[in-house]
């Protein structure tokens, strides 16, 4: 209810900082780009071509190579003032034969290798399961009991939250840290329950995150209906096996790009604001929701500015990053480049949340960044873009947090669904919605038009 009241309490900042004639006129800006990206749809048609022609987009691969070429094209088509690519060295790991996973004396079990895992050895590995719910169960348990075991880690995404993203946050870890930390005990392999709220047969990869000087064990995920079924045979034989067998890898470092394009602003063409997602996906699926939606929703406000004729008082940037998935280069490297070129960002923006109906913005950086936002609520709220909330902008932008004079947003959509299809194989172009996802790109690029005619000041 404070929240309420305060929203309610800025709609007079904005009647004082602005005349009529200038409302109206945003007003007509801001329904002209849900006018064309709801008719013409071409962030749509934008992501239907990079799952459908190019697949998914590793790091490293192919398909990261072509999408880095016709994004970039692409660009040019949109009318963007300028395209070009930013060199960066990211991880190159290999998925290799499909995984194999069975119960000694029973079923198969649907499992899929986390990214950047080691390979099982050659004729892969047959040991017992032992089932732990968290981290710390670990050090309770100690090397007698884990010392040749795989390590079953079952703790699911708890859905008492109505956010998503905090059910997923408070049971990364076992994926994240699970290898290294059962490592220490002398385990031989883990398996991890997916990052879903779901119940189904599609395991969720995502990123093991190895600790140095640890042996590097290899780290699967399990699909919730086999982690369910896996946990009911534990408590009927605590002596049972699996015979578990991967043979991914990771192969040197490789040379990709950040695709970067922009509008120079006007007025203020030294200040930028930059609106992207990240290009790479995992090799499950198509990298629809994550983060194809992003980046299409990025590219098309240039499309919007362009098509609309609005020239931004700002520059406007479009980046989509490379390697957010398994290593964040991409990103790092942007933010050095910036840097050491003294560029000036007032604004990072990022949408990789999936391509859902959006529902607002979260800021970081406390209520007095929040307040440079709200104050355009009049404007925002007939979009349903009501939710303006202290938060987390995104991977991709975070390396700006050491620049406390450039506001990180993130666009904000709603969360139910996007954890079924989260580094998964249903991540498909097929999955999301065209209405939602060109709602989310007026929102950026509504947004983007705000912070490049006012700024990021209170006047």
């Amino acid at each position: 209810m404070k929240k309420f009241f305060l929203i309610l309490g800025i709609v007079p900042l904005f009647l004082n900082a602005q005349n009529q004639s200038s409302f109206e006129k945003d007003k007509k800006i801001i329904q002209g780009f849900f006018n064309e990206a709801l008719t013409q749809k071409t962030a749509y048609e934008d992501l239907r071509y990079l799952c459908k022609k190019i697949g998914h987009r590793l790091s490293g691969s192919e398909g990261a190579a072509k999408a880095v070429q016709w994004t970039s094209k692409r660009l040019k088509e949109h009318g963007a003032d300028e395209v070009w690519l930013q060199e960066v060295m990211v991880p190159n790991w290999k998925r290799g034969t499909k995984e194999i996973a069975r119960i000694i004396g029973g079923k198969n079990l649907t499992i899929c290798a986390l990214g950047n895992s080691v390979g099982t050895p050659f004729e892969g590995i047959t040991a017992e399961v032992i089932e732990v719910h968290r981290l710390t169960q670990l050090d309770s348990l100690g090397r007698d009991k884990i010392q040749g075991k795989i390590v079953f880690y079952n703790r699911p995404m708890d859905p008492t939250f109505i956010n998503t993203f905090h059910a997923y946050g408070g049971c990364v870890d076992q994926r994240s840290q699970g290898a290294s930390e059962a490592s220490k005990y002398g385990a031989k392999g883990v398996i991890v329950r997916s990052m879903t709220l779901s119940l189904d047969n599609f395991p969720h990869t995502g990123s093991v995150n190895y600790q140095p000087n640890i042996p590097q064990i290899p780290a699967a995920a399990i699909s919730t209906l086999d982690a369910n079924y896996l946990s009911e045979q534990l408590k009927k034989n605590l002596k049972l096996q699996i015979f578990w067998k991967q043979e991914c890898k990771m192969m040197p470092d490789t040379l990709s790009h950040n695709v970067i394009a922009e509008i120079k602003g006007s007025e203020f063409p030294n200040e930028i604001i930059l609106v992207g997602g990240h290009l790479d996906s995992w090799d499950k699926g198509e990298g629809a929701h994550d983060d194809g939606a992003g980046c299409v929703q990025a590219m098309e406000v240039i499309y919007l500015f362009k098509k609309l004729g609005i020239q931004p008082k700002r520059t406007i940037r479009c980046v989509l990053f490379m390697n957010e998935e398994n290593g964040m280069k991409g990103a790092l490297k942007y933010e050095e480049e910036a840097t050491k070129n003294g560029e000036k960002h007032i604004a990072c923006i990022e949408s990789d949340r999936g391509g859902f109906t959006p529902k607002g913005f979260q800021i970081e950086g406390g209520y007095s960044k929040e307040e440079i936002i709200r104050k355009w609520y009049k404007l925002l709220e007939p979009f349903d873009l009501y939710k303006i909330i202290e938060g987390y902008g995104g991977v991709d932008i975070s390396p700006f947090r050491k620049h406390k004079d450039v506001l990180l947003i993130g666009l904000e959509p709603d969360s139910q669904r996007y954890f079924d299809y989260h580094h998964a194989d249903t991540d498909v172009f097929e999955a999301v919605h065209p209405r939602e996802l060109e709602l989310g790109s007026a929102s950026l690029a509504t947004l983007v038009y705000l912070l490049s005619e006012y700024g990021i000041s209170l006047r």
